[in-house]
């Protein structure tokens, strides 16, 4: 259970990372050209900068606590927050009708979820 709660993590660190790093270092209307990223054309270019950073300290959170071993805490309320995210994600892609991203984002949450239950229950 336990490498299955550290691949899942790795997992979601990684596809935080990836999009922490686009919504935070790459211009907004790179992202909004590709499949998916339609919703930035209708915000701001600060509000993508802030959930690239967010991206990037659920990428951190979602790993290095549990491999320094130094709070128990703070991974299973990573999770919490991508959870929540990912909900924000959902209903942004589902006002767009990209409901094949939707699905995606709920796999993207109930991993989370898996995660969360599975650093609480400790």
């Amino acid at each position: 259970m336990d490498l299955a709660l550290w691949i899942t993590a790795g997992l979601l660190a990684a596809l935080a990372l990836a999009g922490g790093v686009t919504k935070t270092f790459v211009r907004k209307e790179t992202p909004a050209a590709f499949h998916g990223g339609g919703w930035t054309a209708d915000v701001g270019a600060p509000f993508v900068k802030t959930l690239g950073i967010l991206e990037l300290l659920a990428a951190a959170g979602l790993i290095l606590p549990a491999a320094l071993g130094i709070a128990p805490i703070p991974v299973p309320v990573t999770t919490v927050c991508w959870i929540l995210l990912m909900a924000g994600a959902m209903m942004a892609h589902g006002r767009l009708g990209e409901y094949g991203l939707v699905v995606l984002n709920l796999v993207y949450l109930a991993c989370a979820a898996f995660v969360a239950v599975g650093r609480f229950g400790r």
